[in-house]
């Protein structure tokens, strides 16, 4: 089989979404969960760009060991110097610098020629080549370029000692097709091709960027350039996990990558939390829905046979297990599998009963809980609400992590807890976690403005995951951090467990 190069760039494409910027200390911790998960090449900012991202760089160089770690340049002198200075201390280190090649960059963003453009790709790859010896060209915008221009260009950098091709589709415009015979044209046209690799870099502007990633993949490319849920600008780039998954699902790509898929939740929602953005429930691989099942019809089958409705099983890509919902359109091989997990044995006649009593409920509900069955057998089951928040204190210091210092009342007991975190936030929601006696995982974390002005009330929505089953907490403050720990403490009360 050949080896598939994993290219993560959520640290610097993924970075440009608005509102996703992280700091030095979590690129670093990105950046060492991409190394675990077993990424090959992390590209971690454009250090031109600001000091920060020159700053991460550096720093990232000095926390990684395994991965290539790689900077982006323009095709400058300058940007390149600043680019080879930001790697110093990287163990192995890439440039990437490129131009536009379409008409539409070449004419209306560079003002330009054709020629000329090729003259100013060489110069760049052989500055690089004074720096590292591993340099990538991107032919930005190669989705709507001319092929034989395309073929020109790349043939020429190749010669100028460029080790990886990047062929972008940088606006999403390409069907699988165009840009799987795109790559083609190059793998026959190109005659010194074979003395570097060709790259895909993908957009989703119409949905298509991994369907274009692996019609690349089937056509010579040998690097996937992609980032974690598929973030990035505008509609996001290639998603890793779908990319990762679809080779792994499909033995006839005859592809293999260096990822430990078992990683990708994990990673999936450091992600998530630390950029702060919400993963659509429906993401495939790492969306909540994506082993979970309500039609009756499914459920039925996922409970005879996993396979009967999966073609991956969830523990290979870190989920516990698959996920059966309890809703008006579940059957009673749901209802029994759910009874049976709270205890209850019942025979067909009983079951029978309850189903019927099942439906009227649920016809008049999203989701059944756990609770909803209990009541159902005819048993009381009241939230507990053990934990009760008293005070917050939050105490932020230059050059120092955020501390929180929390008193609640737990089992109508008073008791003080502090920790420090990445944020007030996280700091906070770590000095709860000291009094749960369980593994709870953070899955969902919203934060809605419900007025406009200076002392707006924001809602906040957790979703929390304990052995596989989800609880919903909630909370409007308009204080967000102590609305944050409010819907923590919200959903914790909803999990049966012990506390510390």
């Amino acid at each position: 089989m050949d080896r598939l190069f994993i290219f993560d760039t959520t640290l610097r494409d993924g970075e440009q979404v608005p509102g996703c910027q992280l700091n030095t200390t979590e690129k670093i911790e990105v950046a060492k969960a991409l190394e675990e998960l077993g990424v090959d090449i992390i590209e971690a900012g454009f250090p031109i760009s600001s000091p920060g991202d020159f700053n991460s760089i550096i720093e990232i160089s000095k926390a990684v060991q395994n991965p290539v770690i790689c900077a982006l340049t323009r095709a400058v002198e300058k940007d390149i110097e600043v680019a080879a200075q930001s790697l110093k201390y990287a163990k192995r280190k890439r440039i990437h610098t490129g131009i536009g090649v379409s008409h539409y960059h070449i004419k209306h963003k560079l003002n330009s020629s054709p020629e000329k453009i090729i003259e100013r790709a060489i110069a760049a790859v052989k500055y690089a080549k004074n720096f590292v010896d591993d340099v990538e060209f991107y032919a930005e915008d190669a989705g709507r370029a001319d092929n034989d221009y395309l073929a020109k260009i790349i043939e020429e950098v190749i010669k100028a000692g460029a080790t990886v091709l990047n062929i972008p589709d940088t606006t999403g415009y390409c069907l699988p097709h165009q840009y799987g015979e795109k790559i083609n044209h190059l793998v026959q046209r190109v005659p010194n091709i074979d003395k570097a690799i060709i790259a895909t870099h993908c957009h989703n502007d119409l949905g298509l960027a991994t369907a274009n990633s692996l019609a690349g993949i089937m056509n010579g490319a040998r690097q996937v350039e992609v980032t974690m849920n598929g973030i990035g600008e505008r509609a996001g780039n290639t998603s890793l996990e779908e990319v990762v998954m679809a080779i792994k699902c499909h033995s006839d790509i005859n592809m293999h990558t260096n990822i430990n898929t078992k990683a990708i939740y994990k990673t999936s929602r450091l992600v998530s939390s630390l950029m702060n953005m919400p993963i659509q429930a429906n993401k495939a691989i790492v969306g909540r829905n994506a082993f979970s099942h309500s039609s009756g019809i499914h459920q039925d089958g996922v409970l005879k046979n996993r396979e009967n409705y999966e073609i991956i099983d969830p523990k290979e890509v870190g989920v516990e297990e698959s996920s059966i919902v309890l809703t008006a359109r579940s059957g009673r091989a749901a209802l029994r599998h759910h009874l049976e997990r709270l205890g209850y044995d019942l025979n067909p006649t009983e079951l029978k009963d309850i189903y019927d009593r099942f439906l009227l409920l649920a016809d008049n509900t999203k989701e059944i809980k756990d609770q909803d069955l209990y009541e159902l057998m005819g048993q009381s089951y009241k939230e507990k609400g053990e934990i009760q928040l008293l005070s917050l204190k939050i105490q932020i210091e230059t050059n120092q992590k955020p501390q929180a210092q929390i008193e609640m009342r737990i089992n109508n007991k008073k008791l003080k807890t502090s920790s420090e975190g990445n944020g007030p936030v996280d700091a906070s929601i770590k000095a709860v976690k000291k009094v749960i006696d369980r593994e709870i995982l953070l899955d969902e974390f919203l934060i809605q403005a419900m007025t406009k002005g200076s002392d707006d009330i924001g809602k906040v929505h957790m979703t929390l995951n304990s052995k596989n089953m989800k609880y919903h907490g909630f909370s409007a403050n308009t204080d967000i951090i102590k609305a944050s720990v409010e819907a923590y403490i919200n959903a914790l009360n909803k999990i049966p467990m012990r506390l510390k």
